[in-house]
This record gives structure tokens, C-alpha cells and sequence, in this order.
């Protein structure tokens, strides 16, 4: 192909491509390569420009490409010219290899744009997954509100162990809580005879010989029986 095969594939991209070609040069031009991105038709989409630069000997050999970013480029969040650039290039090269010595612009922008859509849209699944897996990992987690813990041997000792803690601390508040009430009324805790106080009073025999300590109303009730 010689200059005249050139200026003919470049009036047949025309053709193809009435709005979104431009030329820079004689032998450079621009496309405006349009995403077509699944469910989201009702958002502008993103948009890059394929460079191109026919050398001397081209399609013999391969064009000179680069991509670059529209001045009044949207924004998408799946989508970065400055991030994927490279990657997309590189993606090119085996569609240039195969159609060397062919006219191979408009193959290499459908590929080009074929390519950036199944990015965008394997970025967009990837995105969904991670979304789903974190609320089923928040579902879990609320329906172990409703299931419970299973309980294990080392759960029930665990269990257990809290349990009595509990059990102990509730008794020693009530405790304090029971001599506070019994200070505020200022009554005395009933006091306790000893089992030689028991012996001398004549009680020893109505009291269980462990016990120790007997509360003085005990005794005064021992009293009266024993009358």
C-alpha cells in the first residue's frame, strides 16, 4: 500500500466514522471511541480517543497508536485512560499482528473498544461480588442474634464461669445493699453467741454442736421453748 491506499482507507473510516474522526496531519488522525457499558445507557458514557499515525510503508507495518483522554472526558468509576492505557495497548498487538499488510484501523478500534468494555464490565462484576459477599457476611452475623452460640464443652465453661461471677457479685451487692438499708434504720445486725456463751446460758442442747455462732433472736425463741 503506498499513499494512495492510505488517503483510501481514511475516506472509508470518514465514512464510518463521520462524527468522531479528526485529522491532525495528512498521515495523523484522532477517533472518539464511545463505551457501550450494559445498564447504564442513561448515563453519559466514557469516552477515549484512539491516536493513529500512518508510517511510510504502513499497513506493511504497523501503525503508530496511542490513546489519550478527551478534554471533556466523564468521569466513571470502573474506567481510567490514565490506569489502563497500557494494558489496552499492549491488548492490541495481537489484532495488529494479524492484519498486517491489511487496512486494519477500523479493526483495531473495534477491538480496542471491545476490550475497554469488557474491562469496564469485569470491574463492575468484580464490584457487585465483593457488594453481595458483604451483606451476606452482615446477614450472618444478624442471624446469629436468633441461632445463638452452639454450645461446646469449652462454651459451657466459659458460660459458666461468667455465670457464677455474676451469681457472686449480685449476692455481695445485696449484702451491702441489705447492712446499708440496715444502717440507715439503725439496726444492728443480731448479734452471736459463742457455744461456751450457749453453754452457761443452758442452750447447748437445743443447738446442732457445729454451729459455731447462734444469732441472739435464735437464742431469746430457744428461751421461750425452753420455759
Amino acid at each position: 500500500m503506498g499513499r494512495e491506499d492510505q488517503i483510501e482507507e481514511r475516506e472509508v473510516l470518514e465514512s464510518i466514522f463521520p462524527e468522531e474522526i479528526t485529522d491532525i496531519s495528512e498521515t495523523e488522525f484522532r477517533v472518539s471511541v464511545a463505551l457501550d457499558i450494559l445498564d447504564e445507557e442513561d448515563r453519559e458514557p466514557p469516552t477515549m480517543l484512539l491516536q493513529v499515525r500512518y508510517p511510510e510503508d504502513y499497513p506493511e507495518k504497523a501503525p503508530h497508536l496511542d490513546i489519550l483522554s478527551p478534554a471533556d472526558a466523564v468521569s466513571h468509576e470502573h474506567f481510567s485512560i490514565a490506569d489502563d492505557r497500557e494494558q489496552l495497548l499492549a491488548g492490541l498487538e495481537e489484532t495488529i499482528q494479524e492484519n498486517l499488510g491489511m487496512a486494519m484501523i477500523f479493526t483495531i478500534v473495534s477491538a480496542l473498544k471491545e476490550a475497554a468494555e469488557q474491562l469496564v464490565q469485569d470491574r463492575k462484576e468484580a464490584a457487585a461480588k465483593v457488594h453481595e459477599e458483604k451483606l451476606l457476611a452482615a446477614e450472618r452475623e444478624e442471624n446469629k442474634k436468633f441461632h445463638g452460640t452452639p454450645v461446646t464443652p469449652e462454651t459451657f465453661l466459659k458460660w459458666r464461669e461468667g455465670f457464677l461471677k455474676e451469681m457472686e457479685e449480685n449476692r455481695q451487692r445485696e449484702e451491702e445493699e441489705r447492712l446499708a438499708e440496715l444502717k440507715k434504720a439503725k439496726i444492728k445486725e443480731p448479734a452471736r453467741l459463742t457455744g461456751k456463751q450457749l453453754w452457761q446460758q443452758g442452750l447447748v442442747g437445743k443447738v446442732d454442736e457445729d454451729d459455731e455462732d447462734v444469732p441472739v433472736e435464735a437464742i431469746e425463741k430457744l428461751k421461750v421453748e425452753a420455759a
